[in-house]
């Protein structure tokens, strides 16, 4: 069993940024791509980013493109969002997830762990 855990969240004004952490631990970090995904009240869960498992390449929403960056580091266990230009849009819960046998996979059925989330509030 994979656990995940989202920190970083909080309320911030437009235009501003913010970084999201995910810690991994119970299994070989590496052997996971790992994605983001938010969720806004009443919403399906969106996908953001997904980064590969050697930290290579990554893939992002189209509604993020350009203002988002995911990183991984496979030595702290670690997978990182930052998040610039915030807008109102961007607000919810942003869910880490980890996925073995997916390569930028952008549903959440490609993922077989899931984070608690984090809520991101984006204030107009």
């Amino acid at each position: 069993q994979m656990r995940l855990a989202e920190s970083g969240g909080g309320l911030v004004q437009t235009g501003d940024s913010l970084r999201l952490s995910c810690a991994a631990s119970g299994r070989p970090f590496s052997n996971y791509a790992m994605g983001w995904f938010r969720q806004a009240p009443g919403k399906e869960r969106e996908f953001v980013a997904t980064i590969s498992r050697n930290g290579r390449n990554a893939w992002y929403g189209d509604s993020v493109k350009g203002r988002f960056t995911m990183s991984r580091d496979n030595y702290k266990n670690t997978v990182d969002l930052q998040m610039n230009s915030l807008q109102p849009e961007d607000t919810g819960v942003y869910y880490c997830a980890a996925g073995a046998y997916y390569t930028n996979g952008q549903s959440p059925s490609h993922y077989e762990y899931w984070g608690q989330g984090t809520q991101v509030t984006v204030s107009t």
